[in-house]
């Protein structure tokens, strides 16, 4: 764990220790705006979990395929889903010699899988909500910025399926 904590001082990233086996960091995304990791070692292996959705409200086999497509291109870790259906990237790695350049790589890759997935999923499992979200905020003239990317979704939008 030392090696974790010493990366995550040098770099700067928000974290807190649970216990002496489990660290949680919050990796700033883009997309999704904080990105939780556990990160706990346990005999000989790191076991990472990074929240990355809840589980869809719509859309499921559609968002499951998206996902396993992905797994197939991912280095080091894989989306999975939890008993209530959301969605996690979990991977597990040996302790020995971690060095802070292959823990930079773990948590590079977590940062990248879950903040470039988010809005995908969103917008495969969410669609009715994002566009229910945008016509309440629209008729009440309540800002949208954070749906932006989304604008394609709205019913009734004029600029619905233009590319940004």
């Amino acid at each position: 764990m030392n090696t974790i904590i010493s990366f995550l001082r040098d770099q700067d990233i928000e974290w807190e220790q649970l216990d002496t086996s489990t660290i949680v960091a919050v990796l700033p995304g883009t997309h999704k705006q904080r990105i939780s990791v556990s990160l706990s070692a346990g005999g000989s292996a790191l076991v990472i979990n990074a929240f990355v959705a809840r589980n869809p409200d719509e859309n499921h086999e559609a968002v499951y395929r998206w996902l396993l497509e992905r797994n197939r291109r991912q280095f080091v870790v894989a989306f999975s889903l939890d008993h209530l259906g959301d969605i996690y990237l979990t991977g597990r790695i040996p302790l020995e010699n971690l060095s802070e350049s292959e823990f930079d790589l773990i948590l590079g890759s977590v940062l990248e899988y879950a903040d470039n997935s988010f809005n995908s999923i969103l917008e495969l499992g969410f669609a009715s909500a994002i566009a229910k979200e945008w016509t309440w905020r629209t008729s009440r003239g309540l800002p949208t910025d954070n749906l932006a990317a989304f604008r394609h979704l709205a019913t009734g939008n004029s600029e619905q399926g233009s590319e940004k």
